[in-house]
């Protein structure tokens, strides 16, 4: 079973990409389109302290008419974060993100942030282990005399 430090080192881009709740959403939104993700992982020092997503400056600040360079972070983000540690599999991961409604799942070791998993990390895992199994039963069945 696939863990989340497992989906950690599969991602092609192992960086993790932070804000904080000062920066204004303008260059939250700039960082996220250079760097073509979907959320940042909001910090204060070691800490963390919510997450933000396109689909925040979507419903806050597009949505409600506000600006975008003069609105901070805090004020959009969501605040309430669930995170999990690296030994979780990736059908725990999945069952929090749909149980939650997440689209984006911080991965913590000993209170520090080691990486984030998005859906379509998990999405990814669940196809290459399913090509996996087709690929062996392929061979099983290939191997077997009839």
């Amino acid at each position: 079973m696939t863990t989340a430090t497992q989906i950690l080192k599969s991602k092609s881009d192992k960086s993790i990409y932070t804000t904080t709740p000062s920066t204004s959403v303008f260059d939250a939104i700039k960082l996220m389109a250079e760097k073509k993700i979907g959320a940042l992982v909001v910090t204060e020092g070691d800490s963390v302290v919510g997450v933000v997503t396109e689909r925040d400056y979507a419903r806050k600040i597009v949505l409600m008419s506000r600006s975008s360079k003069e609105t901070p972070v805090r004020d959009i983000m969501t605040s309430s974060v669930m995170c999990v540690r690296p030994d979780r599999t990736s059908e725990e991961c999945m069952a929090l993100m749909t149980e939650h409604r997440m689209r984006h799942l911080p991965v913590m070791d000993d209170g520090k942030l080691i990486g984030l998993i998005s859906i379509g990390d998990l999405v990814k895992d669940v196809i290459s282990e399913q090509q996996f199994i087709i690929q062996q039963l392929e061979q099983y069945i290939a191997g077997k005399p009839g």
